[in-house]
């Protein structure tokens, strides 16, 4: 999902010299030392990966609801539903009966808002890499599929980000079609909605991959029905020669909703109190440049995780409709409920602990993209780049090289990238004080998500460099926090 994975953004973690090196044929069996996301056709899926899966399907839903049912019936309280469960005070259909239903408003707000993001992705090539000096938009190639295509991407996400709040400001200032709190008024019915395009996209994508796929020879079967419908079959599924069901469903509608939401949030807070807290103001900049961060970087997305390893199905059709736009925005929700004003020096050190979190986000990132385009010819922090020549064997057993960058911030911690993300999501929830939990939601979900891919990707890495990762290891010996892990 997101990771950002985020059911948020993902982002390429390891300092490699070429993305194209992690790419192979999932039709084949790995060999070697090959450390790529790509699955066999004949891949077991053990039971508790099944019960998980299953798992996931049924109950995640419910985890979205409940996060937004305690702040709209019991004033973002997490645990008072369950204490009422356990005294008999209430009862799940008692609970499930006082929230708000679906309407047929609701259904026609979120049809617009899709259709119309359908359009703006469709129907406007980007004209805004033109006239914004270092945005690149427009048609752009993708990263070589595990099968070797090569698609193209119409980069418009800025452009569309753009047009859609111009025309939200000028209705809030001028034309006055509809309120400004309108998202925040129909959340809930919004909700069913959104889990309505989740499944339903997840769905079509899985009887797709069977009757008609883009490209048979990107599918990925496990063999294993309910595994198959939640990480998905096929790897770039497609309408036509533009709809790429990938980049429109993790870019928009959720990313483009989000500063939206927030914006519909504060609205509300206005109406409500008289006035807008400043708390709330550091919610809406801090997440609104995080968006833009991600919008400006869209064809840099296009050599992520996201696009490169992940195929499309559940996990990221339905996290990207509603986890995302959901448990993402909780903090600017418990803002509306709970108004929080922050002291100035409290203001001032989350907004700090943000834009360097982001500074630090960034710079990494570009530490390893400027090492990667130039192989090594570059200056970083003022000096040549040191790395750790590294040699693997890909799938069809021919070796390779590669390098691992060991300067910059990218000598402090092998995932010092995470680490600035991680900075800023916690701010994100420290805005909104310490009165309660719900609000540290999303750092306690980011900590875990990140944490489980270091991990993960580690081991891949171990496996495909051998000897050679335990150097790298040896060179830059801590994961995320110098001194601690």
């Amino acid at each position: 999902m997101l990771s950002k994975d985020n059911w948020k953004r993902s982002i390429d973690e390891l300092p490699e010299s070429r993305l194209s090196q992690f790419t192979f044929s999932s039709s084949k069996v790995a060999k070697g030392n090959d450390c790529t996301e790509c699955l066999p056709s004949f891949r077991h899926v053990d039971w508790f990966s099944l019960i998980s899966v299953v798992g996931l399907l049924c109950f995640a839903p419910f985890i979205v609801f409940y996060f937004v049912m305690a702040c709209d019936q019991y004033e973002c309280s997490i645990s008072q539903p369950l204490l009422e469960l356990c005294q008999g005070k209430a009862t799940l259909l008692s609970i499930w009966a006082r929230a708000p239903s679906f309407t047929w408003t609701a259904a026609k707000i979120y049809a617009i808002w899709v259709s119309f993001q359908v359009f703006l992705y469709m129907c406007i090539p980007d004209v805004t890499h033109k006239f914004i000096p270092g945005y690149v938009g427009g048609v752009q190639d993708g990263a070589r599929t595990p099968a070797g295509f090569i698609n193209k991407y119409e980069i418009n996400g800025l452009q569309c980000w753009i047009i859609t709040h111009a025309l939200w400001f000028a209705n809030s200032n001028y034309f006055h079609w509809f309120s400004p709190t309108i998202i925040f008024d129909n959340w809930i019915p919004l909700l069913w909605c959104t889990n309505i395009l989740g499944y339903s996209v997840s769905t079509f994508a899985f009887v797709k991959a069977y009757l008609f796929p883009t490209n048979a020879e990107d599918c990925k079967f496990t063999g294993n029905i309910f595994y198959n419908y939640m990480m998905g079959i096929e790897f770039n599924p497609r309408i036509g020669k533009w709809f790429d069901f990938k980049l429109f469903f993790n870019g928009r509608p959720g990313i483009v909703a989000w500063t939206l939401i927030n914006l519909s949030y504060m609205a509300k807070q206005q109406e409500l109190y008289g006035h807008i807290t400043n708390s709330m103001m550091l919610v809406n900049v801090l997440q609104g440049i995080y968006v833009l961060d991600f919008f400006w970087n869209e064809a840099w997305y296009l050599k992520t995780i996201d696009i490169c390893h992940d195929h499309f199905g559940w996990y990221l059709g339905w996290g990207d409709c509603v986890w995302l736009p959901y448990l993402y925005t909780l903090q600017g929700l418990y803002l509306v409920y709970h108004p929080v004003q922050l002291s100035d020096t409290h203001a001032v050190a989350v907004l700090l602990l943000g834009l360097v979190g982001y500074y630090i986000f960034r710079s990494t990132n570009h530490q390893k993209d400027l090492f990667r385009r130039t192989e090594g010819a570059c200056s970083i922090w003022g000096r040549k780049p040191t790395y750790i020549e590294c040699s693997y064997l890909s799938a069809d057993g021919r070796s390779h090289r590669s390098k691992l960058l060991t300067s910059g911030f990218w000598g402090v911690a092998r995932h010092f990238n995470y680490t600035g993300d991680l900075m800023g999501s916690l701010a994100y929830c420290a805005a909104c004080g310490f009165g309660h939990i719900l609000p540290y939601f999303y750092i306690v979900y980011m900590t875990i998500l990140l944490v489980h891919r270091c991990v993960r990707d580690e081991h891949r890495c171990s496996s495909k460099y051998g000897k050679d990762w335990r150097r790298y290891t040896d060179t830059v010996p801590h994961r995320l926090i110098p001194g601690l892990f």
